[in-house]
């Protein structure tokens, strides 16, 4: 038995139902837990498994997903759309936003992905700054980029944006050109923001295959 499978056996034994889903892929495990106990679980992984560090925090928005966000007559001519196989968000009655955890335990060589929903119209999640002091500025990352609240977090602010910007801009409804645009104005000798002036339109991602289905 692999140190993963291992791993995944212990963290089933151990919080069970608090788990809503455990699976091992790619030599990873990933649980998925409610926001409910996220915290006391990521303390326990901390503690008890020695999670000691955590490397990552991201948010991940899952408006839309498995779906097409265009419809094209490329396919079968050496295109594709990059399009995830999956149910859509409304099907699968998935939460929109998710906070995801990387960590990576030292002592045992070994990394773990932990998923979180954030519930509600406002999606919020306990801080888990007073765990691992690299979370401050990765949950204030992900509030400003996704607009998720972390509870308890000290000092959350916007960290990339400027001030006064207003949305999300990893938001999956966040115009590409976004709202405002800054230009210097002659007559007022200063910068000025004004709505932008770029007429939005959406980017089509597309991959060629070479290969011999498509060669004339």
């Amino acid at each position: 038995m692999s140190k993963q499978e291992t791993l995944l056996t212990q963290l089933q034994a151990r919080f069970g139902e608090m788990l809503s889903s455990a699976t091992l892929a790619v030599k990873q495990v990933t649980i998925e837990v409610p926001a409910n106990h996220a915290l006391s679980v990521l303390q326990t992984l901390r503690d008890e498994f020695s999670f000691e560090q955590l490397s990552d925090l991201c948010g991940v928005d899952y408006a839309h997903y498995g779906q097409a966000d265009w419809e094209g007559s490329i396919r079968g001519k050496g295109f594709s759309r990059a399009v995830a196989a999956g149910c859509h968000q409304e099907e699968c009655e998935l939460p929109r936003f998710a906070v995801v955890y990387h960590l990576l335990s030292i002592k045992n060589n070994i990394r773990l992905r932990v998923r979180v929903f954030a519930e509600g119209d406002m999606p919020k999640v306990d801080s888990v700054v007073n765990l691992w002091n690299s979370a401050n500025w990765y949950e204030r990352e992900a509030f400003d980029l996704f607009g998720i609240l972390f509870d308890g977090h000290p000092d959350l602010r916007r960290i990339l944006t400027d001030y006064g910007f207003i949305g999300h801009p990893f938001r999956k409804d966040f115009p590409i050109s976004g709202y405002m645009e800054m230009r210097y104005d002659p007559e007022k000798k200063r910068v000025v923001y004004q709505p932008v002036s770029i007429e939005p339109r959406t980017l089509v991602p597309r991959v060629i295959r070479h290969d011999n289905r498509f060669v004339e």
